[in-house]
């Protein structure tokens, strides 16, 4: 199996500098195969783990992967990855990076550009959208390995086709009274950030410039979105723990057999087939509500990259294997077992893929046209912004709260540090 980068990758000549003066340092096996590990997520499906056992495998003695988990919790993820990074710690290869941290940890210098050759490979097939999300400042930062996105959920024995904007899911929901509930997260998260961001960009609108520098926030659909937000959580349609609900919660409400419709991610199909098989029957799946009837949804991007760490002993060998790693057979491996959508678009045409992901031509065009969430260094401080700007939903004023976040997400745009 040939390696999916040749050996004349393209690095700073620092890095050069770098490798020649470690020569045989580094963490090795006994074996003395060059460790390297991959800091990610538990996977529970196992599918990352084979993944790298085949690649150590097609490594011959090259190199060799070693997974550390880490927390299931996004938030700690980053906190640890922070801090890790920012003591220059050797020990971090590859990181299995949330797609929302690609500005962030680039700007901090704490991980490595793609370039040349590699970079031409880690794009290749790869839908637009997923690109994006591993670029910062015109550069390649990552190989984007899994993607995801909100689909809206509803039950085909009480809908008989989905509803094509909020206020049609409103009124219809309404209408169906106490079993019309409609799931989504409300808690004061990333969540309620990503909720708002997917609501603004389908009204038109975005919340940073396109350099991320400035506040964007246009003056009308920002206020629709916001209507949006305000007459979900006033409705008598709203799960009654909206405030207090993230993913999780509204994936339980919904197989409670409850409620009708649930905007979430795709991890809901198969925990609803394993955990509700009865009310898997009945469930259907389409894109977002539109919130304009004449402009297409679009939804907040999410996913997984994987970035090679900039103060790893083996840089060249990293790019190798993050590379070996976000290939499109381990993509579709992390579909097939894990449900964890692909960055590569074929991949969604694939049978074994559609067999375990129905929903993948929703999905796909959810996904060609996905926004990003704003890409500044600055993303956490502008995401806490917006979720104590906005929490509880049910106390938005439309009117009045334009201007209270714009003033909000500048104060994120003044502020220093990285934590």
């Amino acid at each position: 199996m040939h390696p999916l980068f040749p050996p004349a990758l393209r690095l700073p000549a620092v890095l050069f500098g770098a490798v020649l003066a470690l020569g045989g340092c580094g963490h090795d096996e006994p074996s003395g195969a060059p460790l390297l590990r991959w800091y990610v997520f538990d996977e529970p499906s196992g599918a990352f783990v084979e993944a790298t056992r085949r690649c150590n495998e097609a490594a011959a003695g090259r190199y060799r992967i070693e997974t550390v988990a880490l927390p299931a919790d996004a938030d700690q993820q980053r906190e640890q990855l922070v801090r890790r990074l920012a003591a220059r710690d050797t020990d971090i290869d590859l990181i299995g990076m949330d797609v929302i941290w690609t500005a962030e940890f680039a700007a901090a210098g704490w991980i490595l550009p793609w370039e040349g050759t590699a970079a031409a490979e880690a794009a290749a097939g790869r839908i637009a959208a997923t690109l994006d999300s591993a670029t910062y400042d015109g550069r390649l930062w990552a190989v984007p390995f899994t993607s995801n996105a909100q689909l809206l959920w509803f039950r085909t024995d009480r809908v008989a086709t989905p509803p094509s904007t909020w206020d049609d899911m409103l009124d219809q929901a309404e209408a169906l009274g106490r079993v019309g509930t409609i799931q989504a997260q409300g808690q004061r998260y990333e969540g309620l950030t990503v909720f708002f961001a997917s609501l603004l960009a389908s009204a038109g609108g975005a919340i940073l410039s396109d350099d991320g520098t400035a506040v964007a926030l246009p003056e009308q659909p920002t206020r629709r979105a916001l209507a949006v937000m305000r007459a979900l959580a006033t409705s008598p349609a709203a799960d009654p723990g909206l405030p207090s609900n993230r993913e999780d919660e509204a994936r339980l409400g919904f197989e409670s057999g409850g409620s009708t419709f649930m905007i979430n991610y795709t991890f809901v199909w198969s925990s609803a087939r394993s955990r509700a098989p009865e009310l898997a029957a009945h469930m259907g799946w389409s894109r977002w509500p539109r919130v304009e009837p004449e402009r297409p949804s679009r939804v907040t991007l999410g996913g997984l990259n994987i970035g090679v760490g900039a103060y790893t002993r083996r840089p060249a060998l990293a790019f190798e294997a993050a590379a070996c790693i976000a290939q499109a057979a381990h993509q579709r491996l992390a579909a097939v077992r894990g449900a964890l959508p692909p960055t590569i678009d074929a991949l969604y045409q694939d049978p074994e893929v559609r067999a375990v992901l129905p929903f993948a031509d929703s999905l796909r065009a959810t996904l060609r046209d996905a926004v990003q969430r704003p890409q500044t260094p600055l993303y956490n401080d502008v995401s806490l912004a917006i979720s104590h700007t906005l929490h509880p939903m049910r106390s938005i004023d439309p009117e009045r709260d334009v201007q209270r976040l714009r003033e909000a997400v500048g104060r994120a745009l003044r502020s220093e540090g990285l934590l």
